[in-house]
């Protein structure tokens, strides 16, 4: 994500704003114009350093994510300083701590969690340093700061595209959904997206059981077994992650069913290795390299050129993948692929 205008910028924008009050509007826009500009070419002409607060590198999705941010920083001459909280609160006060004592230009977080996430945007915010956000959207809380923008999936848009996507396969689909753990507020979402898409469609597909898999593997393939064995009759499955996925196809397998098609979500380098091995019909693939590159130029676009991006919260966009042309894939190591993608988008 990119981060914000650097101090000057903003002192200059603040002392414009306050001339305002005596001046006719063509004066105080040209005003304003002279000091952005100026503010901004300042800022380009500096060797900028951005920070960015990993919440745990040991997380695939976080890893893939700050070396899309670094990716994008070295493309745009930007030095880069990696922080890992390592999952912990104290770790990520820390970090930023570090941050603010080396001066950086701007600093991107992926919190913890948005209320934790805040507390490291009023942190950014007294030592005047600017800060974007990822993986969460921010408006669930009273006081959030004052962020750049921020960017994060939106896990009911992938479970409505992958209802839709059956129904476009196949009309009067019995589906399974095998859902992830409930109680953490993911798998709810996704099923707020279910169940959005299969209102629209009004009864062209059907959900005929929802089990939970709880994200694992060998959970999904007990729940798939146990739903075969019931004599519940389902021709496609959506399984809430790649590793569950893979134990619905094992299911599938010893039961003799493998030709029932199989959705998933994310992504996930396993995931287009499933679409290669025909394990999977479709992964509603989002991005997570898209994720980091988007947070690298909401920060560097407002920090270096004083550009505001155009909406305060953006989605990582759904890509449907099928395995019979796997062309609109992008991986989560293609950073290049990634920003391609969002310079054309």
């Amino acid at each position: 994500m990119k981060k914000f205008l650097a101090i000057t910028l903003s002192a200059v924008l603040a002392l414009s704003l306050a001339a305002c009050g005596g001046a006719s509007s063509s004066t105080s826009t040209a005003s304003t114009a002279d000091s952005t500009s100026a503010a901004s070419t300042a800022a380009e002409d500096k060797d900028l350093t951005f920070g960015y607060i990993a919440y745990d590198m040991s997380d695939i999705w976080n890893e893939y994510s700050a070396r899309a941010f670094e990716y994008a920083a070295e493309q745009n001459g930007v030095e880069t300083v990696v922080l890992d909280s390592k999952n912990s609160l104290e770790e990520s006060i820390t970090a930023m701590e570090s941050l603010i004592q080396q001066g950086v230009d701007g600093i991107s977080i992926f919190p913890i969690s948005t209320e934790q996430g805040a507390q490291l945007v009023k942190m950014a915010n007294e030592a005047g340093i600017p800060v974007t956000v990822e993986n969460f959207a921010m408006d669930d809380i009273e006081d959030p700061g004052d962020y750049i923008a921020s960017v994060a999936c939106e896990y009911d848009k992938i479970g409505e595209a992958a209802i839709k996507w059956i129904a476009e396969q196949k009309e009067g689909a019995k589906i399974f959904f095998c859902a992830g753990q409930q109680g953490a507020g993911v798998y709810e979402k996704y099923q707020e997206g279910v169940d959005r898409a299969l209102e629209e469609l009004d009864g062209k597909v059907e959900v005929v059981s929802t089990l939970h898999g709880d994200w694992l593997t060998d959970k999904a393939y007990n729940v798939t077994t146990d739903l075969i064995n019931s004599g519940t009759e389902f021709d496609y499955i959506f399984a809430n992650n790649d590793m569950m996925a893979q134990g619905c196809y094992n299911a599938l397998k010893d039961a003799g069913k493998e030709g029932i098609p199989i959705v998933s979500t994310g992504g996930s380098p396993d995931g287009y290795q499933m679409l290669q091995d025909g394990i999977e019909a479709a992964n509603m693939t989002a991005p997570v390299s898209i994720q980091g590159v988007k947070t690298f130029l909401n920060l560097y676009n407002k920090v270096a050129l004083g550009e505001d991006p155009a909406e305060k919260f953006t989605a990582l966009p759904v890509i449907p993948v099928s395995a019979d042309d796997t062309s609109s894939y992008i991986a989560w190591d293609d950073y290049a692929a990634a920003y391609e993608y969002l310079q054309e988008n």
